[in-house]
Formats: structure tokens, C-alpha cells, sequence
């Protein structure tokens, strides 16, 4: 959960659940979720694994999951940056736009 709680100094309107962070709009909700690999033979160096699920409103008012895509960086801008990136290609519109 380190990973999430640094993460979570780049998007300030994400909010910490104690195991994800999530933006919500009107239309969208998008979870991210940090995993350990568990593989042993594995240094301990190696950055956690932050999935990015998007899901969309659907007419019923329930978000349906969509798409997710996972990501490794070492660099913790660099990830915030990405994860920015593949968010606005997702929902067609600015992260930080969309959901205040």
C-alpha cells in the first residue's frame, strides 16, 4: 500500500479506501490497486504492480468494469504520469477534470 499512498499526493481528489485508491464522477469510476509479486526468486527491489480498472455508468446507475491495465515503474512520477495518460485515452477526458 506504499505505492497507493504516494500515489495518492499526485491525485488529491483520489480517495484512500485502505486498499485502493478511487476516483469517482458522474460517469466513471476508476480503482487503482496495488500487488506484490509474490515470485521469490524475485529481488525485493522490485516496484509493486498498480492495476488501473476503469469502469463506466451504466443507464441501470451501476458502474459496469470495463478494461484494466497494470502497471511496473520504479519511478513514482513517471507512474503517476502514465497512469495519467492511459486514464485520459480511457474516459476521453482529463483525469483531474473529469472528477471534480
Amino acid at each position: 500500500m506504499e505505492t497507493l499512498r504516494i500515489l495518492q499526493n499526485y491525485f488529491p481528489t483520489a480517495v484512500f479506501t485502505g486498499k485502493c485508491l478511487v476516483f469517482v464522477s458522474e460517469d466513471w469510476r476508476v480503482e487503482l490497486t496495488e500487488h506484490k509479486d509474490k515470485n521469490f526468486s524475485t529481488s525485493e527491489d522490485e516496484p509493486s504492480v498498480i492495476r488501473v480498472k476503469v469502469s463506466k455508468k451504466a443507464l441501470s446507475g451501476e458502474f459496469v468494469p470495463g478494461h484494466y491495465e497494470d502497471f511496473q515503474l520504479a519511478s513514482h512520477g513517471e507512474l503517476a504520469e502514465q497512469i495519467e495518460k492511459y486514464v485520459q485515452m480511457a474516459i476521453g477526458a482529463n483525469l483531474r477534470e473529469s472528477v471534480e
